[in-house]
């Protein structure tokens, strides 16, 4: 039997409506922030991610779906939203429409790694992009934007960690630092923090491996290395937060582990689900558009897996609506009654008002426990009597009360039974 590849995960009927309630929240707070929704390509051009995302991750290095198409190219699934995002604001040319630009997504993507909890070889994010806006004010509303969503999911026990990396003119100084507190300690550390001490020491500081985050615990920090400039930007965005009442804790150890990122950095973390993880992180990126040869252009955003987010929501048991069931299920005792019971279902479904009716010629209490197991909130009944009447016996299945209702007037009495 042919299953799904190893790292994919079917979302069954029976789990979408926590995806729904998730995506909604998500719609609702990017709106609310005056963000619209963009849609990209799944696939694009390799290069998009190598000059995006940058040639010393591990995403380029190790984890990248690439393959050459029919035509020779080398194309790549999209193993995060940005640098798509960054693409189609370029091509488009959507510099040239009012700024700041803001976007929202739900995405697919695809990154080659051992599946483990919450981390899929097919992955789903949703994320925010914010092009044009140097000052500050931008990343505290990205960040205040980032809050509200998850508080808006009921999550209480998710804090927001910040730092700033600074830019091209304070991080070479930082870089020849770690690269004289490294040197010494080369031979103690893994093959991929060897390669990137000369291309890019500050991804050293984002190895998982036990022996290497010995070492790059007593490196120098970042914000011992900010310019003037970095430095007030950076005070200015914990002033913002601070003024907006967001909480948040100066973590020197934040680095991402995406090239593009610069000055502002953060992550939403929490030990909910086990050992403390990330659920959701982004920051600054000014120089994104300048890589991939466009004009300069301030940017600022975030992204959130959905995996890891929904088993956030069930370790901190946040509070989710009840799947909304059938609003009628129309039971016909024969066959002439189910003609009628299938012709109201149609007007009912045309009006807006979920219905059912009997596809496979069940007897009637076969009907009611398929009733009962879509979670039908009333079962309309149509008997040769019911038929001669012009009425349908209504059971509520709450609170097992029935009375009957012609049937021209279907249609209004659920529309009032069901009002909030």
């Amino acid at each position: 039997m042919i299953q799904a590849p190893k790292g994919t995960k079917d979302i069954l009927p029976k789990d979408v409506y926590l995806w729904h309630h998730i995506e909604d929240a998500a719609r609702r707070t990017a709106e609310a922030y005056a963000f619209k929704e963009i849609r990209t390509p799944v696939f694009e051009h390799t290069e998009l991610f190598v000059r995006g995302v940058g040639d010393t991750t591990d995403i380029v290095n190790k984890e990248m779906y690439t393959f050459l198409d029919k035509g020779g190219r080398s194309i790549t699934l999209r193993p995060e939203g940005t640098a798509g995002v960054a693409r189609a604001f370029i091509e488009n040319g959507l510099v040239s429409e009012a700024l700041p630009a803001k976007m929202y997504y739900f995405i697919s993507a695809f990154r080659y790694e051992r599946p483990q909890a919450g981390r899929l070889r097919e992955f789903h994010q949703f994320g925010c992009e914010l092009y044009g806006a140097a000052a500050p004010e931008a990343d505290a509303e990205v960040i205040s934007l980032a809050d509200s969503f998850l508080r808006s999911l009921g999550l209480k026990e998710v804090e927001l960690r910040l730092n700033s990396i600074g830019c091209k003119m304070c991080r070479a100084a930082y870089h020849a630092a770690l690269k004289e507190y490294f040197r010494p300690h080369l031979s103690e550390m893994c093959a991929d923090c060897n390669a990137r001490f000369e291309k890019n020491p500050m991804r050293m500081l984002d190895c998982k491996e036990e022996g290497c985050r010995a070492v790059t615990a007593g490196a120098p920090k970042i914000l011992d290395y900010l310019c003037d400039d970095c430095r007030k930007h950076f005070e200015e965005v914990k002033r913002l937060l601070d003024d907006t009442g967001i909480k948040y804790t100066v973590d020197a150890g934040i680095v991402r582990g995406l090239d593009y990122y610069s000055r502002t950095v953060f992550e939403f973390v929490t030990k909910a689900a086990g050992a403390q993880g990330t659920v959701l992180g982004g920051g600054r990126y000014d120089t994104l558009l300048e890589q991939m040869g466009a004009k300069p252009l301030p940017a600022v955003g975030f992204a959130v897996g959905m995996e890891r987010l929904l088993m956030v929501i069930a370790a901190e048991h946040a509070p989710v609506p009840e799947e909304r069931g059938v609003t009628c299920y129309l039971a016909g005792m024969d066959e002439t009654c189910r003609k009628k019971a299938f012709a109201l279902a149609t007007e009912l479904r045309r009006a807006g008002i979920s219905a059912e009716t009997d596809l496979m010629e069940r007897s009637v209490k076969a009907q009611f426990k398929y009733a009962d197991k879509k979670g039908a909130r009333f079962v309309a009944v149509i008997g040769e009597s019911e038929l001669e009447a012009g009425e349908a016996q209504v059971k509520d299945m709450q609170d097992s009360s029935s009375e009957r209702v012609k049937f021209g007037e279907l249609c209004t009495y659920f529309k009032k039974k069901t009002e909030v």
